[in-house]
């Protein structure tokens, strides 16, 4: 290691570097200057190759045998050592420049109101940073950072992970900020879970009522507006006390919305938290996937509507009111299994977009 450090146009000396000076002016070894001193040649060694603070005792050594002040020898330490900081801290900003060509500022502004401040990118980095409350960006790009990639690492790029990274982080600093959010319940999770189905042609209110209900059980639901890219439908994690159910408004028609929270929720039921991405398999994504569709529609009636054989708008409409679930769900699912084309557009009046404030 040396005992000065170059980045950009500044250096950083060590105060070893000054000791050595001392040292070859003298014309003596290093042992020699270390028996004056009264310490061991060791210690003198990684003094002058950098690799060593100057303690106060040291310093105090050095300011009597040399004649200068113990706080001469402490500022050199604090100056290099602050250099150092600036050197690293001018790294870690080029690297952090690298994952924030992957998000978009915009994003943050428009949603979580940071100022608008444009071609600024070291202060857009700043605020950046400090609303997702980590010591940099680059934290982003570690695979599984917070809650499971149940998809292989291997199979995801960069930008992705690091956006499902960050809308996990969102999420979970939202949910954090709710000191006093009720101790999960699985019984009673159950029970939110079954007036949940009751909801689902209240297409106005019933975002408000499902999250409400969810808090009583220690689920804090919490839609998130996309970022582009992220790939991901949802993510839960278990928290100290409660859990978090994350899903996002990529997919804002009513029948994605309602499989993407019941498969979440799947998740939550089995016991497995982590991120869902789009188009994922796996055993954990079958289950919840499973999950999703007998609990949206139950299994035997849907058996028993399609062996009728008649997917027109009308009898879409009654099959969905004879289960008391909005026509947007039943027309999903026959679409995902091949019975109605997605292409047909005359279905699309069964559907509704959600508009889902944070």
């Amino acid at each position: 290691m040396s005992n000065y450090v170059e980045y950009g146009n500044k250096i950083a000396f060590h105060p070893g570097y000054y000791v050595k000076e001392y040292i070859d002016e003298m014309g003596l070894t290093q042992e020699d200057f270390a028996n004056r001193l009264g310490t061991t040649p060791k210690n003198i060694s990684y003094i002058v190759r950098g690799e060593q603070s100057i303690s106060v005792d040291i310093a105090n050594k050095l300011s009597r045998m040399m004649g200068t002040s113990i706080k001469y020898w402490l500022n050199l330490q604090t100056e290099y050592d602050s250099l150092i900081v600036e050197f690293n801290q001018e790294k870690e900003l080029e690297a952090e420049k690298e994952v924030f060509k992957h998000i978009k500022y915009s994003y943050f502004r428009d949603n979580f109101a940071l100022p608008d401040i444009p071609k600024k990118i070291n202060e857009q980095i700043k605020n950046v940073r400090e609303f997702l409350n980590v010591s940099s960006l680059t934290v982003f790009k570690k695979t599984d950072m917070y809650v499971n990639f149940r998809r292989p690492a291997l199979e995801q790029s960069e930008a992705s992970m690091i956006r499902a990274n960050i809308m996990v982080q969102i999420a979970t600093n939202l949910s954090l900020k709710k000191n006093d959010f009720p101790k999960y319940d699985k019984n009673k999770f159950l029970q939110s879970i079954d007036y949940a189905l009751t909801l689902t042609k209240k297409h106005d209110e019933f975002y408000g009522l499902i999250k409400n209900s969810f808090a009583e059980a220690g689920v804090d639901l919490i839609v998130l507006p996309n970022i582009s890219g992220s790939k991901i439908n949802g993510a839960t994690k278990k928290l100290i006390n409660h859990v978090m159910l994350m899903v996002n408004d990529r997919n804002n028609n009513s029948d994605s919305f309602w499989f993407t929270l019941f498969h979440e929720i799947g998740h939550i039921i089995n016991g497995d938290f982590g991120i869902s991405f789009e188009n994922e398999l796996g055993d954990e994504e079958e289950k919840a996937n499973f999950y999703a569709e007998n609990a949206l529609i139950p299994q035997d009636e849907y058996h028993r509507f399609i062996e009728a054989n008649d997917f027109s708008i009308e009898k879409i409409v009654q099959f969905a009111n004879s289960i008391n679930r909005d026509s947007s769900i039943v027309l999903g699912r026959l679409q995902k299994d091949g019975f109605i084309i997605y292409d047909d557009w005359k279905y699309n009046l069964l559907r509704k977009k959600y508009v889902i404030s944070i």
